[in-house]
This record gives structure tokens, C-alpha cells and sequence, in this order.
């Protein structure tokens, strides 16, 4: 793995020397813009509307635009001076319980790993979290950005997942057409719950796949070895039927997902058992 980050995690005076290492891999099929004509990848190619060139590197500058057309220029040396040490430090500042965390304040994944002789501090924070069941609540600045930051633990690894502020949060007000109280049919409710529990599983993150990207690779695989592909559509799910009423389409629902009575034998057995009947009379 490469090391995006290298720092240490200070919660009191205690500071854990660790390394960072991304924990997610972006698995998209990505592809690139050609040219029509020849095939040839095309660049990108950063230019100057007013001066109508393209721009070097080090001809650029960074600034903030806080009325339209008007900017405020900021130099490297201003932005160093704000730079605080915290750049090199995962600051927890609490403790707190993982259900009190909405999981729309989470990021990124990043494990962490202790760092030359931290190995000792390292493993004292890892069982502290692990045996008090309790999340640490940091802050962290990665690339000039601040974020906040979950640390947990993973097994035997302590894990910091990147999160939003709050105010980064954009408020429920601004979402169109919400209900402002649910009204509901006391017996269809009954019957999505009695649904919700016969589809529920203990999470198993290795039975979800990414179909679209495999039938991509699959596509993109048959057309490098030159085979002609035509697009075709998937049949549609076993059991699921045009239902337009609600009441109806919970009740076909149920009836896919009904487990036998652990009671009641297969039917098979229950064939084969009235045949024995009837063989005996």
C-alpha cells in the first residue's frame, strides 16, 4: 500500500506515531476522451480566456472569487502562515458512541499503522477503543483541507474515516415535497414490517457485487478479443408482476419471500408421504 499521510495521533499528551493508508479503492471503469478522427487520447489543456494561450504551471495563482469577476488572490506564503502544526496530527478531541454518529457525516476510509517505535503507543490506544467500545472524535487536516474524523477499530487495526462538519451538512429544510408527518394504513404497515424481517440477513458484505461493472469488463474483454457483442436486456426477476395496488404488491412481496413453516416438510416429502398412505390403505 502507499503512504498517503505520515503523522501521529495525540489524544491527552499521549502521541501514536502512525502511517496512513488509503482503505478504499475506487473499481470504476473509467474511459478516456479520443479523438473521433485518429484515435489519439486527448489532453487537457489549460488556457487564458483574455490572453487566448495556454498557461504553464507556474503562471497560475490561486484565488477566491467573492463577488462575480472579483477575486481575492492567496500567495503560497499566506496560505503557509495559516498552516498550523495540526497537519502532522490526528487531534481526538472526545470519546463518543458509534450510534450517536449519523452515517452521513462519513467520507473516506483510511487505515492507520503504527510507525517506527510507536508500536507500543499504538497498541495501548487500539485496545483502550476496543475495550471501551467508544469512538474518537479528531481533527485532521490532509491535503490543506480539515476535515473531522472517526477513529475505530477494525480488527486489529486502527481505522479513521473522514468526515463532513456540520455545516457542510446541507439541512432537510431545502429538500422539496417531504411529508410533514407520515400517515400510513395501519395494516399495510403491518405488512412491510412482517416484509422487512423476512428479507433481513446478518450483513455479509461479500454476497454484493458490482453486476454493471463485471458485465462491462465482460464486454470490454469480448471486444479486445474482437468478438462481436450486441447489448442485451436481462430478464426480468423471478416473481415480480405488474401490481399497481399498494395492499397487493405487499402481498406479492410476502408470498416471494415466505420461508416454509419450519414445521411443514418440503413438498416433495409431503408427495411422497401421501403416496406411502395410500400404498399402506
Amino acid at each position: 500500500m502507499h503512504t498517503v499521510w505520515k503523522g501521529a495521533i495525540s489524544f491527552g499528551l499521549v502521541h501514536v506515531p502512525v502511517k496512513m493508508y488509503t482503505a478504499t479503492e475506487d473499481k470504476d471503469i473509467h474511459f478516456r476522451s479520443l479523438h473521433k478522427d485518429c484515435g489519439m487520447p486527448i489532453s487537457s489543456v489549460k488556457t487564458c480566456r483574455h490572453c487566448d494561450k495556454e498557461i504553464g504551471a507556474d503562471e497560475i495563482m490561486k484565488g477566491y472569487e467573492y463577488e462575480k469577476d472579483k477575486f481575492v488572490i492567496s500567495k503560497e506564503e499566506d496560505l503557509e502562515s495559516i498552516r498550523a502544526e495540526a497537519e502532522k496530527t490526528i487531534k481526538i478531541l472526545d470519546f463518543v458512541d458509534l450510534n450517536d454518529i449519523d452515517p452521513l457525516y462519513f467520507q473516506k476510509a483510511y487505515y492507520l499503522s503504527p510507525d517506527l517505535a510507536g508500536a507500543g503507543a499504538y497498541n495501548l490506544l487500539l485496545e483502550a477503543i476496543k475495550q471501551t467500545g467508544k469512538i474518537g472524535i479528531a481533527k485532521i487536516s490532509i491535503r490543506s483541507k480539515s476535515s473531522l474524523a472517526a477513529i475505530r477499530v477494525v480488527d486489529n487495526c486502527i481505522c479513521m474515516e473522514t468526515m463532513y462538519y456540520p455545516d457542510e451538512i446541507r439541512s432537510l429544510s431545502q429538500v422539496p415535497n417531504l411529508p410533514k408527518q407520515t400517515v400510513v394504513n395501519e395494516r399495510e404497515l403491518g405488512m412491510a414490517m412482517t416484509l422487512v424481517e423476512q428479507l433481513s440477513e446478518k450483513f455479509e458484505p461479500r454476497k454484493y457485487t458490482d453486476d454493471y461493472r463485471t458485465a462491462l469488463l465482460e464486454l470490454i474483454e469480448q471486444k479486445i478479443a474482437g468478438e462481436s457483442v450486441d447489448v442485451v436486456f436481462a430478464p426480468t426477476a423471478e416473481g415480480r408482476s405488474n401490481v399497481i395496488d399498494l395492499m397487493a404488491a405487499l402481498q406479492a412481496s410476502l408470498d416471494v419471500t415466505k420461508p416454509l413453516p419450519e414445521s411443514s416438510p418440503p413438498k416433495s416429502k409431503r408427495k411422497n408421504a401421501a403416496k406411502s398412505k395410500d400404498n399402506v390403505s
